[in-house]
């Protein structure tokens, strides 16, 4: 198994993304609304680049999620806390998402053989899944706006870390995120309540998400994309 690490959007051109299972994770927050709905009985996930496109999926009765700068998109049913997408009143239903980062990356991916969605929160039931794949795997952080941040870096080091058994060639990137997990695996909620963006989120009122998306192995579903739509294994 061949495993790269791609840090932004930015650098995803540099990958032949072909025959590949391509890991989606940016786990402030997209990936971990996405990973906690499915786990929480969420039918399926309609992850769209604009809001506009969004709007429309609303007209044809999708539920409406989505942010811009991390604050929710005015009108919408939801905006992009992992917590919101486990009430109740989602059981079953269809949504359709778009996200300043998460939903770009995945719009990014559409050449590789499948997209997973991954964060902490599913993170075991990720690695099983990719170990049974036995194909090459690029994982694809979502950053920032295009920069690097250092909480999806996490993300993909600790599934690399654990793929390690498994993997036969690897890259500089994919060996810098194993390391930079194995520092912190110990004080990762610390590590990620000091990022960047868990501070630009903590200013909006909502630490809560940063403490939750923190936690690993919560959910033991592997939401991946189908037809254009995110749907539970």
């Amino acid at each position: 198994m061949y495993v790269e690490v791609c840090y932004t959007p930015e650098l995803i051109h540099q990958f032949d993304l072909r025959g590949k299972s391509v890991v989606i994770i940016d786990v402030l927050r997209a990936t971990s609304c996405m990973v906690a709905g499915m786990g929480s009985g969420v039918a399926s996930i309609r992850p769209v680049a604009s809001v506009e496109e969004c709007r429309a999926l609303g007209e044809q009765g999708y539920a409406m999620a989505g942010e811009r700068n991390g604050q929710k998109v005015k009108g919408f049913d939801l905006g992009n806390s992992p917590l919101e997408y486990q009430e109740a009143k989602w059981l079953g239903k269809h949504i359709a998402t778009t996200t300043t980062n998460g939903t770009r990356a995945i719009a990014c991916a559409d050449d590789a053989q499948e997209v997973v969605i991954a964060s902490f929160l599913n993170l075991r039931a990720v690695v099983d899944y990719l170990s049974l794949q036995k194909q090459d795997v690029v994982l694809f952080c979502a950053g920032w706006k295009g920069k690097y941040n250092i909480e999806d870096s996490l993300c993909a080091g600790a599934i690399a870390n654990g793929l390690s058994d498994m993997i036969t060639h690897t890259t500089d990137a994919t060996q810098a995120a194993i390391y930079l997990y194995q520092a912190c695996e110990t004080k990762l909620a610390e590590v990620i309540a000091q990022s960047d963006h868990a501070q630009r989120l903590s200013s909006f009122g909502i630490a809560d998400d940063v403490t939750y998306c923190a936690q690993r192995n919560v959910f033991d579903v592997v939401p991946v994309l189908q037809n254009g739509e995110l749907r539970p294994l």
